[in-house]
């Protein structure tokens, strides 16, 4: 994740953090995924998954559990807990403290449409201070679109959209009533309570990407939920954080995306299938309607049914269902 200019970040030392730290007292630069996180930056590391990336993280610290910490770089700094992802949140929320909830822009404003002369605006349209447009797009009537939000040259935005916390390509098309950028749903369930886990990723939907009507794409936790060029949304897709979905891929009507799954380039998902959280799906992969993907999913595969196998292995197991109920 780039630079984060959607949210007010606090200058803070990593012992106001975690009070338990001897002897330091650098502040934090930022919060990052293992793979992206610089040397001032805090990272965390909680599964096994992710030894690859942890082994050569270039971050200051990391938030990490007593089994995990052999496989970081001895000069990062190890911070040990017992919840990885409670202690994370813990630490945005101090960071990042307006990340854990989408507060109203108070900065929204009809009159901010004055400024873009090369820019088509329908009635009731409302935008943000700060807000980029490139010329030649069109804004439908009752959108909003919050502060900081940049959006390409010949976009079309219908009506009744809301965007917030996004970045959009050139040529992009949002048809009406699409949400993109809100939080997610991520929260960390306690005995007596819900902690809600801070989201201060962005959205980032590149050039000619096409978006149908009602689908929701979520900004990312820690990294950024991206959308690859001249891939096409069909109506009622979700997209949870930190989903990348590469380009060029076809993902029909209420496709559910869970958190942190990767998508390859030239995918086709049919209708009203399910991909779990933190998985991947190599490219070229096709995906029939109906399923659910449980597992990664190697390039140039065909998988259907739930949980999802190669299409032979699924028409196989069909007929001996159907053989065994004559």
């Amino acid at each position: 994740m780039s630079s984060n200019f959607f949210f007010n970040k606090k200058n803070i030392s990593i012992n106001k953090i975690f009070p338990d730290i001897k002897n330091k007292s650098f502040s934090i630069q930022n919060v990052r995924p293992l793979h992206t996180a610089k040397k001032k930056d805090l990272t965390f590391f909680d599964s096994i998954k992710y030894k690859s990336q942890a082994s050569k993280t270039k971050a200051r610290a990391c938030v990490t559990s007593k089994n995990l910490e052999s496989f970081l770089p001895k000069n990062v700094d190890k911070i040990i807990v017992q919840n990885v992802l409670l202690e994370l949140a813990k630490a945005l929320k101090k960071i990042y403290p307006k990340a854990d909830i989408d507060y109203p822009d108070s900065t929204l404003n009809k009159t901010n449409i004055k400024k873009f002369n090369t820019v088509k605006f329908g009635n009731n349209v409302l935008i943000g201070k700060g807000v980029k447009i490139g010329k030649n797009s069109f804004v439908g009537s009752n959108t909003i679109i919050e502060q900081n939000v940049e959006i390409g040259k010949n976009c079309i935005i219908g009506s009744n959209c809301v965007i917030k916390n996004s970045i959009l390509g050139d040529g992009v098309v949002l048809q009406d009533n699409c949400k993109i950028g809100q939080k997610g749903f991520g929260f960390i369930p306690l005995k007596d309570k819900n902690i809600k886990f801070p989201h201060i990723g962005r959205v980032l939907i590149e050039k000619d990407v096409e978006i149908a009507s009602g689908c929701t794409i979520d900004r990312g936790s820690v990294n950024d939920t991206i959308i690859g060029q001249n891939t096409y949304l069909d109506n009622q897709v979700h997209i949870a954080h930190n989903v990348k979905i590469g380009a060029n891929c076809m993902i029909a009507g209420q496709v559910g995306f869970a958190g942190s799954a990767i998508i390859g380039n030239n995918v086709s998902i049919g209708g009203q299938a399910g991909i779990s959280g933190h998985l991947k799906i190599g490219n070229n992969v096709k995906i029939g309607g109906g399923s659910g993907v449980v597992k990664d999913i190697k390039d140039n595969q065909i998988v259907m049914g739930y949980p999802a196998v190669p299409l032979r292995e699924f028409l196989k197991n069909k007929k001996i269902k159907k053989d065994g109920d004559r």
